[in-house]
C-alpha cells in the first residue's frame, strides 16, 4: 500500500524522530511511504484559539494535496482528531459546498498511525523494547477518535517490555493546546495529578500518540529530574533488537 504521510507541525518542528520513527515502522511492515512536500499545518492551532474561519485556507490545502491518497497516516490523535471530527464543520463556515464533499469522501481514509496498524490486521509489529512502559491514553485519542485499546495492544504485542497500567489513566495532562498558556493555574493543577500518577507506576518510558501531550508531561518530569524519560508511540513500535 501507499501511505501518505502526514507529519504535523508539531512534530516536524519539535519532535522530528517521530516522523521518522513513523516512516522507518511504516516501511517495515512492507508500505511504500509518500511525502508530500507541500503540506503544511492542519488548522487546530487556528480553531482551538477560536479563528475558525482563519482556518478555512488551510483546510483547503490539506484537501487539495491529499485529495488523491490511497490512505493518509499521521502519527498524531488530535491532528487526525481535528480533520476527521472538525472539517466538516469549517466547510460549513465557509459556505464551501464543494469543499464539504471533497473532506467527506478524504475523511474516512485519514488514520493516526495506531488505526492504520490495527485496522489492516496488525498488533505485532516486530518490535523490540526491553523497559518498563506506561501509556498515557490522550483526550483526543480517548474522546474523539475513540482508539479503544489499539494502542496498548500493539504495547502488549512488543518484545521485551513491560507494561504497567497507569492509574487515572483516562485524567487529562492538562496541556489542551493554548488551554496551558490561558489557564496555566489549572493545567499545572492536571499536571501534577498526572505526574504523581505516572512516578506511582516506576515505569522508565512515559508513551503517548500525541507528542503535545508527551512535551507537556516530559518537561515537567525533567524539572523534577524523575528519571523517567518520554516516547512516542512509533519510536517503540520502531525500536527493533538491532537498534538497541
Amino acid at each position: 500500500m501507499q501511505v501518505a504521510l502526514f507529519i504535523t507541525c508539531f512534530n516536524d518542528t519539535l519532535f522530528p524522530q517521530v516522523g521518522m520513527a513513523t516512516v522507518r515502522l511504516i516501511e517495515r511492515l512492507g508500505h511504500t511511504v509518500q511525502f508530500r512536500s507541500a503540506q503544511t499545518c492542519c488548522g487546530q492551532m487556528h480553531v482551538n484559539t477560536g479563528y475558525q474561519r482563519e482556518a478555512v485556507p488551510l483546510v483547503r490545502r490539506f484537501v487539495q494535496i491529499f485529495h488523491d491518497a490511497e490512505v493518509v497516516v499521521a502519527p498524531s490523535a488530535s491532528c487526525i482528531g481535528l480533520i476527521r471530527d472538525y472539517y466538516g464543520h469549517i466547510a460549513a463556515l465557509a459556505d464551501d459546498t464543494a469543499l464539504a464533499r471533497e473532506i467527506a469522501i478524504l475523511q474516512p481514509r485519514v488514520l493516526e498511525l495506531t488505526e492504520f496498524l490495527t485496522r489492516m490486521g496488525v498488533t505485532d509489529v516486530g518490535a523490540y523494547f526491553p523497559h518498563r512502559v506506561t501509556y498515557h491514553p490522550t483526550c483526543h485519542s480517548l474522546r474523539v477518535l475513540r482508539l479503544g485499546d489499539a494502542p496498548l495492544r500493539l504495547l502488549h504485542a512488543v518484545r521485551g517490555i513491560e507494561v504497567v497500567a497507569l492509574p487515572d489513566a483516562e485524567q487529562c495532562c492538562g496541556f489542551g493546546g493554548t488551554f496551558a498558556v490561558k489557564n496555566a493555574d489549572t493545567s499545572m493543577a492536571m499536571l501534577g495529578d498526572k505526574l504523581r500518577a505516572v512516578r506511582d507506576t516506576r515505569a522508565e518510558v512515559v508513551v503517548a500518540a500525541d507528542t503535545s501531550c508527551l512535551m507537556q508531561i516530559g518537561g515537567a518530569l525533567q524539572r523534577q529530574r524523575a528519571g523517567v524519560r518520554t516516547m512516542h508511540l512509533a519510536e517503540v513500535l520502531a525500536h527493533t533488537e538491532d537498534r538497541q
